[in-house]
């Protein structure tokens, strides 16, 4: 479902980052560990088709990404890949349903309000739908932005230090949602995180110590 080979990613500033090979199947849920500026938001940026890798490739469902297009890029990551960002990045002008609307507009399937208020109604945000932005508490815009990345049933869905920014009572909620929505789609998870409250949780069966160069992560699969 998901694999790296030779991935490395060469910076302005002379830093070059040597990445692992990395072989994800599908359904898994992994969580991405290492302190901050070690490279995971490169890594899962590079795994979502936003940041080309300076030399390697990364196979999603079967599509090497960076063999494709710009515009055909754009468009699988819209219908097969969603991403939970650390801050939601939703637009201000639009309410949480047209911001949902916007993102299935991305996969060219068209818009299924259905589905919308389905998700919406999952995360117990369904009574925020004609809510904009700047109504919502810290917790309810993070869902907003979980709801974003899952509505279109992606094949994988990545989130960047989706907890950084929570208090714990919503940061458990998170947790707890992003596993079980992805395993309710049979959605491949990869977390990148270093916050303990997410290791805690529940990846706690299996370990995989991966060190080169400048990155020394640890990857961790449930």
């Amino acid at each position: 479902m998901l694999q790296t080979t030779s991935l490395t990613k060469a910076f302005a500033t002379g830093t070059t980052l040597h990445f692992p090979d990395w072989n994800v199947r599908a359904g898994e849920q992994w969580l991405l560990l290492g302190e901050s500026g070690c490279g995971k938001t490169t890594l899962l940026h590079m795994l979502a088709g936003l940041l080309k890798p300076a030399r390697g490739n990364v196979v999603v469902n079967a599509t090497d990404l960076y063999a494709l297009p710009p515009r055909e890029l754009d468009r699988f990551r819209g219908q097969h890949i969603g991403i939970v960002f650390q801050q939601p990045h939703l637009i201000r002008s639009m309410t949480v349903e047209e911001n949902l609307v916007l993102a299935q507009s991305f996969t060219g399937a068209g818009k299924d309000v259905s589905r919308i208020r389905e998700v919406l109604g999952a995360l117990d945000m369904g009574h925020k739908r004609r809510s904009y932005p700047h109504e919502l508490s810290q917790g309810q815009a993070q869902r907003v932005g979980i709801a974003r990345a899952i509505v279109h049933k992606p094949a994988v869905l990545l989130a960047d230090e989706p907890t950084s920014s929570l208090d714990n009572r919503n940061a458990d909620a998170v947790i707890r949602l992003l596993s079980e929505l992805a395993a309710s789609t049979g959605s491949t998870l990869v977390i990148s995180t270093h916050d303990d409250r997410v290791k805690d949780a529940f990846f706690k069966d299996f370990m995989f110590e991966l060190s080169h160069e400048r990155i020394s992560d640890q990857l961790e699969k449930s």
